[in-house]
């Protein structure tokens, strides 16, 4: 672990602190600390920030209710920035919008970014707005039944390709079953934020198992 007293704040005493959300991974915002505000919120566990126009500390959710609790704090390379993973209650902007960062600048037209979420949002749009020739428009005008056979289908394909040892065929086949489980959670109202609370509530659930047990074996 870097100590405080390793980083490099700069000549005013600050180190800027890209925040994080732990589940999205979507970039917050961009703040900055000082060495009495980074060590305030180590030792509460959410974010307090010092304000450069203000040159006061403030701790984020003071006024809004719209805290941001820490995960981990990581130093860069040159240990003169950070990013702070948070789990937060609220929108990051005083605008209101989950993130400071919304205005476009530049999008390539021959790159393009991949997300589980935005391959819902697609999947979300041809269930609102059915195409015609659309795959995914004609899953759900044949309803869950014809959904959950191809789910079936789907995990019959994986099980063979990861008997036989194909990993090329098995990523294929397992993203094969993603895109049809996605449409059955879509036709079932769940989204991608329900399986990861899950996720996130038995992993809280395995870590307790575990120190519990260390701490039985240590005694």
């Amino acid at each position: 672990m870097i100590h405080i007293d390793e980083l490099k704040f700069d000549e005013k005493g600050l180190i800027p602190a890209v925040v994080v959300d732990a589940d999205t991974k979507e970039v917050l915002t961009l703040a900055y600390m000082n060495r009495e505000s980074l060590a305030i919120t180590m030792a509460e566990g959410r974010t307090c920030f010092y304000s450069r126009s203000r040159q006061e500390l403030w701790r984020k959710g003071e006024t809004s209710g719209n805290v941001q609790y820490v995960v981990s704090i990581t130093a860069d390379c040159d240990l003169d920035a950070l990013t702070v993973l948070v789990n937060k209650t609220g929108p990051a902007c005083h605008t209101g919008a989950e993130s400071c960062f919304y205005h476009p600048v530049y999008e390539s037209e021959t790159e393009h970014a991949f997300s589980a979420e935005a391959l819902m949002e697609l999947i979300r749009g041809r269930k609102a707005a059915p195409q015609e020739g659309s795959y995914t428009s004609y899953l759900f005008s044949k309803g869950m039944d014809k959904i959950l056979k191809k789910v079936g289908e789907e995990s019959t394909e994986v099980i063979i390709a990861a008997k036989g040892g194909d990993r090329a065929e098995t990523v294929y086949e397992v993203a094969d079953l993603a895109y049809h489980v996605m449409v059955m959670m879509i036709e079932m109202g769940i989204g991608l934020e329900d399986i990861a609370a899950e996720l996130k509530r038995r992993h809280v659930i395995d870590h307790k198992v575990k120190q519990e047990k260390m701490g039985g074996e240590s005694s």
